[in-house]
């Protein structure tokens, strides 16, 4: 039987069940959920920078939001709040779509 020893989506678990076969399962405490997830996450970001087509990086991006919003729940905040904090920081700081690439700073 392999092992797998990672955290896995909700659903994963009835689509093995369905498939007939045995397999074991445990329920994180939340320091162990919130390490899971910043795993999952550093999981996910290498899966994205390997990614060689549009579809396969928009499904690894979709991957990572789905553990953002999990650890944003972790944090005690919500997702309406994270995009609140999201938007004020473009206002103050801007977003990266105009791709200014800094080279370097004078120093005084």
């Amino acid at each position: 039987m392999p092992t797998y020893n990672k955290l896995i989506r909700d659903n994963i678990p009835q689509i093995i069940k369905a498939t007939g076969k045995d397999f074991n399962t445990k329920n994180l405490n939340d320091v162990e959920y919130k390490e899971e997830l910043q795993t999952k996450l550093k999981e996910e970001l290498e899966e994205y920078l390997k990614a060689t087509k549009d579809n396969e990086s928009i499904e690894e991006l979709a991957d990572m939001l789905e553990i953002i919003y999990s650890l944003t729940t972790i944090h005690h905040s919500s997702i309406e709040k994270l995009e609140k904090v999201r938007k004020e920081k473009k206002v103050k700081r801007g977003g990266f779509e105009k791709k200014i690439y800094l080279i370097d700073v004078e120093d005084e």
